[in-house]
Formats: structure tokens, C-alpha cells, sequence
């Protein structure tokens, strides 16, 4: 770049400097300096810990994000693929529903978990009929993880179909014609193949599981999550101090996650020519 270009770059990225350091890194450092001014100073990071309930939260929120990420992949990934390759009447529309969850707000799913398995759901009405015991499991992390898989999915179903669109089916014929078998053609070709949009929607699908509030507050009766504990430690204990320490070991958390999936994925798209 030549000189007389530089103060042109300067003014060019000023303005999203100024955002970044206004919306992003002035917050954040106000988070940390608030969840270090405690009667336990920085010690508040630690006692995330080795305080039963914190560490708990964290614990359960970490296995239920890693399990939706698991599922969602499984899932999306299969109905991703299938849905690119195969042509058929009323494909547009089970497209279109299968990403219509993307409307709606945490709260509208969980109302919809509540629908489904609360104690007047559809599942609770069914199981009633043919055994005679009401099935609830809406409050649950049971119900929680239907709604974050409910939400999850669209998301990875999107990236997995335009990533899939981009392959080259010469690749999957050329080892079926020496002999691989479907599930040697999925694991050695069609996965590898995929592997950015994987961990790219994955890594997504985690923080948002990470981090998801709505779905949790409407049916956290007896759900312990890190986004509900910093909400009670927050407007119930006015704890603010905690509230924000658990914010910045959620957005860390995330963070890792996102960069790990990041640098895993690698840049490369087995491509049609």
C-alpha cells in the first residue's frame, strides 16, 4: 500500500474502531473491572469454581450446549445433504419449514416445549391415553434441549445445504467404483468434505446454546443454566459482582469455542469444477 493511501485507510476504519472500542471493548472491560470489585475482589473468578451452585451451572450448561451442538449435527447434517441432492413435490415448503423457527423468539419456543411435553402438552395427553401416567418433561433439561434443538437446527441445516451444493459428486462415485461401501463413502469423502460447514455451524450452534436465555427463562422451574444463574444473581441477590464474573466466564467459554471450531475447520470446500 502506498503512502499517500494510509490516511485514506485511517478515516475509512475509523468509524468501525470507534464502534468496536464504544460497543465492545469499553463494555467489556467495565464487565471485568464490576465482576473483580467484590467483598473477594478477583478472587469472584474462582469462586465460580469452587462454589457448588456456579460451578453446577456451568457444568450443566457446558454438557447441555455439547449435546445440542451433537444432535443438531447429526441431524441437520443428514437432512442437509439429503435436501440439496433430492428434488421432489413440496421440497420448497419443508425447506421453508424446517427453517421457519428462525422467527421466532427463545420465549415462543419455549411456550411451544410447553405445548408439546408441559403438563397440558400433547405428549402429556398421548402418553395418559395409552398408559395412563401423564409424560412432563417441558421444566426439565429434557425440554430444554428439545427447544434449543428446536431453534438449533435451522441454523446448521442452511450452512449444510449451501456447503453441500459445492461438492463434487465425482469424488463420491470415484470411491464407490473402488469398492468403499456407503458408510466408508460418508466417513472418508462426504464428511471431510463438509468439515468447515461442520464446525462453522457447529461452533455457532454451541454459543447460542451457550448463551440462550428466553427458551430457559420460561421454562426454568427447576433448570440450572450460567445464562438463568447470572439472570437470578443479578435481579433476585443484586449480586452484581458474580452476575458479571459469570458473564465473562460464559463469554470466554464461547469465545474458545468459536476459535477452536474456527481454526479446526480449516478453509478448504471439496468443490464441483
Amino acid at each position: 500500500m502506498e503512502g499517500r493511501d494510509r490516511p485514506y485507510l485511517v478515516l475509512f476504519l475509523l468509524p468501525s474502531l470507534v464502534f468496536f472500542a464504544a460497543f465492545f471493548l469499553l463494555p467489556i472491560a467495565r464487565l471485568v473491572a464490576v465482576g473483580a470489585s467484590g467483598p473477594g475482589g478477583a478472587a469472584a473468578y474462582a469462586a465460580i469454581i469452587a462454589t457448588p451452585r456456579y460451578f453446577r451451572s456451568l457444568v450443566s450448561t457446558l454438557v447441555l450446549s455439547l449435546l445440542v451442538t451433537g444432535a443438531t449435527l447429526v441431524i441437520a447434517g443428514i437432512a442437509g445433504v439429503f435436501l440439496q441432492r433430492h428434488r421432489f413435490p413440496g421440497r420448497s415448503l419443508l425447506v421453508a419449514m424446517l427453517t421457519f423457527p428462525l422467527a421466532f423468539p427463545g420465549v415462543v419456543v419455549g411456550f411451544m416445549v410447553i405445548m408439546l411435553a408441559g403438563r397440558q402438552g400433547i405428549v402429556g395427553e398421548l402418553s395418559a391415553l395409552a398408559t395412563g401416567q401423564k409424560v412432563v418433561f417441558a421444566y426439565s433439561m429434557a425440554g430444554l434441549f428439545v427447544g434449543y434443538l428446536y431453534f438449533s437446527i435451522p441454523r446448521v441445516i442452511l450452512t449444510i445445504m449451501a456447503a453441500a451444493e459445492k461438492l463434487d459428486a465425482r469424488l463420491e462415485e470415484a470411491a464407490r467404483s473402488l469398492g468403499a461401501r456407503p458408510w466408508q463413502v460418508v466417513r472418508d469423502v462426504l464428511v471431510p468434505a463438509l468439515r468447515p460447514a461442520i464446525f462453522s455451524s457447529g461452533a455457532i450452534c454451541f454459543a447460542t446454546s451457550m448463551g440462550a436465555f428466553g427458551t430457559a427463562f420460561t421454562l426454568a422451574t427447576e433448570i440450572e443454566v450460567l445464562p438463568m444463574t447470572i439472570y437470578t444473581e443479578f435481579t433476585l441477590r443484586a449480586n452484581i459482582a458474580v452476575a458479571a464474573a459469570l458473564s465473562i466466564v460464559l463469554g470466554v467459554i464461547t469465545w474458545t469455542g468459536l476459535a477452536l471450531a474456527r481454526t479446526a475447520a480449516g478453509s478448504t470446500v471439496a468443490a464441483s469444477a
